[in-house]
This record gives C-alpha cells, sequence and structure tokens, in this order.
C-alpha cells in the first residue's frame, strides 16, 4: 500500500505571526506536485513545518503521515519515518565527510526498524554508495569531501539528491532546490531528481521559478497566496503562471 502524506487545514505561525492559514494539500507514493507562489506566501513554512523545525508553531490542523499523526514526532522521527526534506540553503557540516554523514544516516534508519540492527556493512555501505554516484554521475572523489564545506552551490543540491537516492524515502519535499542555480546546474539536479522519480517516491516541489518546473514536470500544481492554497491543476497551471506571473493570483484573491 502506498504512503500517503495529509497536510488537513494546517496553521502555522513564527513568534506569533500566522504565515499559514488553512493549507491542505494530499501526496501520494508515486506522484509529483509542484507548489508555487511568490515569496513570502508561505511555501518553506510548510516545509519547515512539516519536518518540525521548532522555530514553527503549529496552532491548529493535522500532519498525517502513512496513517501516524506526524505532529507528535520529533524531526529524527519523520525523517526515519521515510519524510525528506531537501533543504533550500544546506549547511555545512566540517569534519564529516558525505560518505560518514549517508552511513549514519542509514544505521540510524535501519535501527529504528531493527533495534537490534548491527548497522550496515562497510562493503555493503561502498557498493551501495558508489552505484548511487554513478547513477546520478557523481564523481567518486566527492564521498570524501565535508558535507557541505566549500561546496558550490549546484554542489550542495548535488549532496542533497544523493542522500535522497542513497536514504529512499516515501515522500520528498524539495525546498527551492532551484534556488541559485545558474542553468548547467539546475539541468543537473533536475535531471537527478527525474532519475528517482517512480511509484516508491512521492516529491512535493517548492519553487516560485517555474523553469525548474520545466525539466520536472508535476503532475499536480498548487499555488500558494497569503498563507492557503487557492488554485490547483495540472502542468497547463504552471504554465499559465510562467506566461502571466502572479498578478493575477493577486487580483483575485487579494480581498477575498
Amino acid at each position: 500500500m502506498s504512503a500517503v502524506l495529509e497536510i488537513r487545514n494546517l496553521h502555522v505561525s513564527i513568534n506569533e505571526k500566522p504565515i499559514l492559514k488553512g493549507v491542505n494539500l494530499t501526496v501520494k507514493q508515486g506522484e509529483i506536485h509542484a507548489l508555487m507562489g511568490r515569496n513570502g506566501s508561505g511555501k518553506s513554512t510548510l516545509a519547515y513545518a512539516l519536518m518540525g523545525h521548532p522555530a514553527y508553531k503549529v496552532d491548529a490542523g493535522q500532519i498525517i503521515f502513512d496513517g501516524k499523526d506526524v505532529l507528535d514526532m520529533e524531526p529524527d522521527e519523520r525523517s526515519r519515518a521515510g519524510l525528506f526534506l531537501a533543504f533550500q540553503y544546506p549547511v555545512a557540516v566540517p569534519g564529516v565527510t558525505v560518505a560518514n554523514f549517508l552511513r549514519a544516516a542509514i544505521n540510524a534508519r535501519r535501527k529504528e526498524q531493527n533495534p537490534e540492527d548491527k548497522g550496515i556493512p562497510i562493503p555493503e555501505f561502498r557498493k551501495l554508495l558508489t552505484t548511487k554516484m554513478n547513477d546520478l554521475h557523481i564523481d567518486p572523489s566527492f564521498a570524501g569531501r565535508y558535507l557541505n564545506e566549500g561546496f558550490s552551490g549546484g554542489e550542495k543540491k548535488r549532496a542533497e539528491i544523493l542522500q535522497l537516492a542513497t536514504l529512499e524515502p516515501k515522500i520528498a519535499i524539495l525546498d527551492e532546490t532551484d534556488s541559485g542555480l545558474d542553468i548547467d546546474a539546475l539541468r543537473v539536479v533536475a535531471n537527478g531528481v527525474n532519475s528517482l522519480i517512480g511509484p516508491n517516491l512521492g516529491v512535493l516541489v517548492i519553487t516560485h521559478y517555474e523553469q525548474f518546473l520545466n525539466y520536472i514536470k508535476p503532475e499536480f500544481v498548487h499555488v500558494m497566496f497569503e498563507g492557503q492554497i487557492v488554485e490547483e491543476g495540472g502542468f497547463e497551471l504552471a504554465e499559465k503562471i510562467q506566461k502571466q506571473g502572479y498578478d493575477w493570483v493577486a487580483e483575485k484573491y487579494a480581498t477575498a
């Protein structure tokens, strides 16, 4: 049975300022969704609330994943349950190599499934990592570098996609993964995401640029305005925004 992420009437505030004002959204494994909207509409707030960032207070509503209440889970529990967030601005982790970071994450997930698990054997992990890096056309030397330290914008995003490929979550939230990328890096990252899309992975792409969506064609497009999802449709909705921008959304809903 496919995993389902259900967001029901979600209200979220930061420092007592309401940001999300009743968001409803359902993402299933195997589906590709895009969440679009101007800066400040609440898109990244939704991503951080889903993963349990402590600065984002859920005032009302529910987040249900695989039939479980996500709001009862700590951020690491959400990750181990199969939720994944690719950050807009990934942080550097000096002294921890990409390989060691990924191995620790895999072992944490295995221990969640079986407390007696001794961790993935090093030869098995090396084989897994090599396979994933080859699939994503990432140079093997990448594994020995400290996570995101001195990485270019494109390299940081490729490291996130490598994490996504290695951890194999059920639902991935990509928070403005296209941010700060030139056209070549954008294409490389998009190709990496496309190579992972399939029946076992649901994806929510958060962006305010339609360019990224020309590479990752979403089946479902949602437009956020002032903390609510106000428009929904297929890829044609992203194409409309590409041609007309967001002014029509503001005109239609500013007084609603």
